[in-house]
């Protein structure tokens, strides 16, 4: 059995960064908090996300302000993301693995009815043998939903010869509640000091990510 890719879309194969922080930044001023630079957000920012904002404003935010913070951030998110594209080699990174005859699957915490259309329209969803997004509340943790979604896939994939590239700590944490492997990449949501924590391979690159993958479950 060869080598299974689980990708994570947003700031993984998808460079969004700079939409999810204007985002994130409109979604602050509704409750007053300052506003981010990049590396602010990155040296910040945890899953789940409602204790992200705990920990900024200082206390739990209401029901009532967390609707308001998770709205705002997805309206304007929305009106952003057309003026993001791909991550730098990603396409080709995809093309390659499946040419040479190793699966990989797209898992990603976005909206699955809001994800696969914008998935389709980079003409990259050929490459995956599954696309599943987010069903059901948002900014909650990702273990459950890799489970299921490696669930879906077997026998023809096996979590000990998997490996989920993400951005995110909580990536690397699901992968390893699933017995699976994991590869972070600093070009999204965290910095390289907060992945590094998590104990698992990190890089600047997808090049690298998939160099590695093909290393770790070989």
């Amino acid at each position: 059995m060869r080598t299974h890719i689980v990708w994570d879309w947003n700031g993984t194969l998808f460079h969004d960064m700079a939409a999810v922080l204007e985002a994130s930044n409109a979604a602050f001023a509704t409750v007053g908090i300052a506003p981010m630079t990049l590396q602010q957000y990155r040296d910040s920012y945890e899953i789940p996300i409602p204790r992200f904002y705990e920990r900024l404003l200082g206390r739990a935010p209401s029901r009532a302000e967390w609707e308001q913070l998770d709205g705002v951030f997805h309206d304007r998110y929305t009106e952003l993301r057309g003026g993001c594209g791909l991550t730098e080699g990603a396409s080709e990174l995809l093309r390659d693995w499946q040419a040479a005859g190793n699966s990989q699957s797209l898992l990603s915490m976005y909206e699955h009815e809001q994800l696969v259309p914008v998935v389709d329209a980079f003409r990259i969803t050929p490459h995956f043998v599954r696309v599943d997004g987010r069903v059901g509340d948002a900014g909650g943790r990702k273990a459950g939903f890799l489970a299921r979604h490696l669930a879906a896939l077997a026998p023809a994939v096996e979590p000990g010869r998997t490996v989920l590239i993400g951005d995110a700590a909580d990536d690397a944490l699901a992968a390893l509640e699933s017995g699976a492997h994991a590869v972070l990449y600093t070009g999204g949501s965290h910095s390289r000091a907060k992945l590094e924590q998590v104990g698992v391979p990190v890089v600047d690159t997808l090049t690298e990510a998939v160099e590695l993958a093909a290393l770790i479950a070989a």
